[in-house]
């Protein structure tokens, strides 16, 4: 069953690259035709997460394809994810009245990771925040080992890191909800692959036909 809607879930998360076998045809481009790309740095160090190998993890059953349809970016830009603050600053006494003068500081943004995830779950553009290392991701790709699954896979820039992840069960944050409406305008053209035909029934509540297909 889908996990509850909250902003605080507790989910399992794979890690996946564009150098694995599945998906070297596609580049590093993701299911809404544009790039992939690796979040920023940790953070704090994930300490409590327990995580088994990557190549394990496979071998339980989880792979990733990715598609390479015609660019759609209908989701909120890392511009959307500003965040700004107003500081004030001492002057020295002058004999010009006015208002104290202000000073406008523009807080670093933090660099957005790419994420796949079942998005009748998790709909493309949710944005998240790993809590146990302070890193944030967005969902802008989906794989046939996902649907169906409260599973988000973590994109990774290469293997060494994409196998030091593994598997492991975290806490997350959700920062923004994707739009079901978008994501199902997105997959509608794609239904000739059968894990996006389950998302498409689950997006247009038809969760017990979904949960059918085998």
């Amino acid at each position: 069953m889908p996990l509850p809607r909250n902003d605080f879930q507790h989910v399992r998360t794979t890690a996946y690259t564009h150098t694995e076998s599945d998906h070297r045809e596609y580049g590093a481009s993701n299911a809404l035709g544009g790039q992939l790309h690796a979040a920023g740095p940790a953070i704090r160090r994930a300490e409590n997460s327990r995580g088994i190998p990557a190549d394990v993890a496979r071998q339980l059953g989880y792979e990733r394809i990715a598609y390479s349809d015609p660019p759609h970016q209908p989701f909120p830009g890392d511009a959307d994810l500003t965040m700004a603050t107003h500081v004030r600053v001492k002057t020295k006494p002058s004999k010009i009245k006015g208002p104290v003068k202000k000073a406008k500081a523009v807080k670093n943004q933090p660099k957005i990771g790419s994420a796949a995830a079942d998005w009748s779950r998790w709909p493309a553009g949710t944005t998240f925040r790993l809590l146990s290392t302070g890193q944030t991701y967005r969902v802008e790709d989906y794989g046939w080992a996902l649907a169906g699954r409260n599973t988000i896979d973590l994109y990774m820039p290469n293997q060494h890191e994409m196998n030091s992840w593994g598997a492991r069960e975290e806490p997350i944050q959700v920062l923004h909800w994707g739009s079901p409406d978008d994501s199902l305008k997105l997959l509608l053209p794609r239904q000739r692959y059968k894990h996006v035909r389950r998302m498409v029934l689950e997006l247009q509540g038809n969760e017990q036909e979904a949960a059918a297909m085998q």
